[in-house]
């Protein structure tokens, strides 16, 4: 039995009858509920962004370098200098998943 033949026998008709698809939830209900996972989505990715930047930036100080440890605590300073202020508790998440030692005061 092919693909296309087990689809459309009765696969099909059982999954896919007009009774199944109307009776089932909708993911997304509405343009504004799209919006909001949108916005949660990339809240969550900016945070996790900087969590990554910062853990970046602590790595530079375990390197024999001197002036490699300099710039990553520059580096450092200056990313928690340009973090935004409503973000630094969702940073402060993503720290203690990537077991980075800096964080942020609320």
């Amino acid at each position: 039995m092919s693909f296309y033949s087990f689809l459309n026998d009765g696969f099909m008709r059982k999954y896919f009858t007009k009774k199944n698809i109307v009776s089932q939830p909708l993911l997304v209900k509405s343009k504004t509920d799209g919006n909001q996972l949108k916005k949660r989505l990339r809240q969550w990715q900016h945070s996790r962004s900087w969590a990554r930047l910062i853990c970046e930036a602590e790595k530079m100080w375990s390197l024999e370098s001197r002036e490699l440890r300099r710039l990553g605590a520059m580096e450092l300073i200056q990313l928690q200098n340009e973090m935004p202020f409503n973000v630094r508790r969702r940073v402060n998440f993503w720290l203690v998943r990537y077991s980075g030692s800096t964080r942020f005061e609320d």
